[in-house]
């Protein structure tokens, strides 16, 4: 495994690196239902004494009750926090003193229980998942710590980092009221709202044995392991409350503008972007290649010419958000506050060119190469390969999702790619403008860009009041 990293740092621009991707294929699996829903995928890797395991419970943050957004983070960070007979400090302990890890977070389609053992630990591994799960303290003393500290990191990154929190800007404005325009951490005014009867009720409601998936990879008898697992997880009750219903949004047509204002900021953070694809978009290997291209590496269109060649920023990159419905497709960047109108308007420019001209064959030659020489590396680990057997499960891919993947980035083409670009990519005039910085600088110029809506840094939601 080491050799094999190794190796593909080195030639991964090159055909060796094309050889390694395209020859990855997942290993087999085990693919269990329990009766009360919760499903089991089981891969014997006996190469490292080690398991790793990723258990989802579908849902996260869209099903989070309107004006307690962050409820299903609050609850991922308390599940931490005590469970079974250990509380806060035991349970950390328990962890530590293996060397092994455990860790439960929320997104926006789910919450993840992450970890990673040393085989012989299989038994306190699979002790403490059932605890998290089943038996969690959920105290209201770690919940009012965990609530003051998240409203609090909220206020720092206002202050200090407001750009760690434009893609939340971005993704409320884009989407308003739609489940993906929930801040997935919450804001001020919804943490505060939640209390401990709330995240009670999330657990009874939200939580239960028929939203669960666990992927287990390792060092394990895959026979042995389901029978664990099955005695552990087999008679957990189901959720009492219905899963939440997303529906896809259309793309935005039309412009419109938000401008977040912080007084004396020196500069302006900048999205610009629209509803972009799902998890499960047909298209995946020629957008990986344009994005890749476009904005998603050091060398990328955006970042040579906002950074290497002109200096107006540090970074520029576009970013896709797949979740299962539509999600977002974004340009961020940042600039001096005297240079805003520039860097946006070679920004957009950019993306004109990237619309207009398309993108060579070199350049799909270059960024094939290092999508592929990349992919190998994210499948290597007992604790990747579960994640990832997890993911495939929760959007109900297959399989083929990565064995054939190397083979169709191979295919992709000057006219494949195109019209990708065409489809996916926003037009000139259907753009979607989140800018933060100082208004009285910028209002002016940002207004140009199509009609505006303007709220304050220090209003307690991260998007403007309907």
């Amino acid at each position: 495994m080491f050799t094999s990293r190794i190796v593909c740092a080195l030639f991964c621009c090159g055909s060796w690196g094309l050889a390694l991707a395209q020859g990855v294929t997942l290993p087999a699996t085990e693919r269990v239902v329990l009766e009360n829903g919760t499903v089991l995928i089981l891969n014997e890797k006996p190469d490292v004494p080690m398991i790793g395991v990723q258990a989802v419970l579908r849902g996260g943050a869209v099903a989070d009750p309107d004006g307690k957004s962050g409820l299903a983070s609050l609850f991922a960070a308390l599940i931490e926090k005590g469970a079974g007979e250990r509380d806060s400090a035991a349970f950390a302990e328990a962890i530590d003193a293996v060397g092994g890890s455990l860790s439960a977070r929320a997104g926006l389609e789910g919450i993840t229980i992450s970890g990673d053992f040393l085989a012989r630990d299989v038994d306190l591994m699979l002790q403490l998942l059932a605890d998290m799960l089943m038996r969690p303290s959920l105290k209201r003393a770690e919940l009012d710590k965990l609530r003051a500290r998240s409203i609090n990191f909220i206020l720092a990154a206002k202050d200090s980092n407001p750009g760690d929190l434009m893609p939340i800007y971005a993704g409320g404005f884009l989407f308003g009221d739609h489940p993906y325009g929930n801040s997935v951490a919450g804001n001020e005014t919804s943490l505060a709202a939640i209390s401990h009867r709330d995240v009670l009720r999330y657990y009874e409601q939200q939580v239960g044995g028929d939203r669960l998936i666990i992927s287990v990879s390792g060092y394990f008898d895959a026979a042995d392991m389901r029978d664990r697992l099955t005695a552990a997880f087999a008679d957990w009750r189901a959720a009492s409350g219905e899963m939440a219903e997303v529906a896809a949004l259309e793309l935005q047509t039309g412009r419109r503008v938000l401008l977040i204002d912080k007084p004396g900021a020196t500069q302006t953070y900048f999205w610009i972007g629209n509803v972009g694809v799902a998890r499960n978009y047909e298209h995946r290997p020629d957008l990986d290649i344009a994005n890749t291209v476009f904005g998603g590496r050091f060398t990328s269109m955006l970042n040579t010419a906002l950074r290497i060649e002109s200096g107006l920023t540090y970074g520029a990159s576009s970013r896709l958000l797949r979740p299962s419905k539509p999600g977002s497709i974004g340009i961020s960047s940042y600039t001096a506050t005297d240079t805003t109108v520039e860097a946006i308007d070679m920004a957009l420019g950019i993306l004109g060119q990237l619309r207009d001209t398309g993108i060579a064959e070199d350049m799909i030659s270059s960024a094939r190469n290092y999508v592929l020489g990349q992919f190998p590396m994210r499948l290597e680990t007992a604790t990747q390969l579960a994640a990832q057997f997890a993911v495939l499960e929760a959007y109900g891919l297959t399989n083929s999702y990565i064995d054939d993947y190397g083979a169709a980035i191979s295919a992709v083409t000057v006219e494949s790619i195109t019209a990708v670009i065409d489809a996916v990519y926003p037009q000139h005039d259907d753009l979607v403008f989140v800018l933060l910085g100082d208004a009285a600088s910028i209002r002016e110029t940002a207004a140009n860009y199509g009609p505006m809506t303007e709220m304050s840094i220090t209003e307690p939601r991260f998007r403007p009041s309907q």
